[in-house]
């Protein structure tokens, strides 16, 4: 299977790209490093990380920017780079990259527990994700050709412990769940799902 890994120099995307290549082709796609490099905030580099990987079979993302930091200093501004980033990032890749994934293909995108389960100083987050996770039930029914789409919603990780003090009482993912959850959203036969993966 060729897959395509966005967000591939991350904590995430370095896990999950270690996971998959050992029985896969990954292509790893990341704001910088990796074999392609993609700003997912803009429609033109998305398009030209297509051209360049050609046909493929499965799309993950873990990248997603957003604000972090306390509401009294949200602004418009600060609010628009979840909007512009784990959004219209994600919605983009599925809106172009449907035109160069083969029948059958996957996307599996990246949400998170503050959809739910909103935590002080990432209101902007909890926005991103909820929009992403309904967006991801919308494709579901009208992408074509047999393509199914996923996401996969995390609570804080186990490797990212600087964020432990934020999410106050849960348990933190292992990176091995995390996996799992992208393994049943890449090779289950779901669509249109939300998977947590704990």
């Amino acid at each position: 299977m060729k897959m395509i890994m966005v967000g591939a120099t991350g904590t995430m995307g370095k896990y999950l790209t270690g996971a998959f290549e050992k029985e896969h082709e990954v292509i790893k796609a990341s704001s910088q490093g990796g074999d392609i490099q993609v700003d997912i905030t803009s429609p033109a580099s998305i398009e030209n990380m297509y051209r360049q990987v050609g046909a493929f079979d499965a799309l993950i993302c873990t990248a997603g920017p957003t604000y972090v930091g306390p509401w009294q200093k949200m602004t418009d501004r600060e609010f628009r780079k979840g909007i512009e980033g784990k959004l219209m990032g994600q919605v983009n890749l599925v809106l172009i990259g449907q035109y160069y994934i083969n029948t059958k293909g996957s996307f599996s995108l990246i949400t998170g527990a503050l959809a739910h389960d909103p935590q002080l100083n990432f209101a902007n987050a909890s926005a991103a994700n909820g929009a992403v996770e309904a967006f991801v039930r919308a494709a579901a029914i009208e992408l074509g050709n047999g393509i199914r789409i996923n996401a996969v919603s995390p609570t804080v990780i186990e490797s990212s412990p600087q964020y432990f003090p934020f999410f106050p009482g849960d348990v933190p993912v292992t990176m091995q769940q995390l996996e799992y959850g992208f393994r049943k959203a890449v090779f289950g036969a779901n669509t249109g799902q939300v998977i947590k993966p704990y």
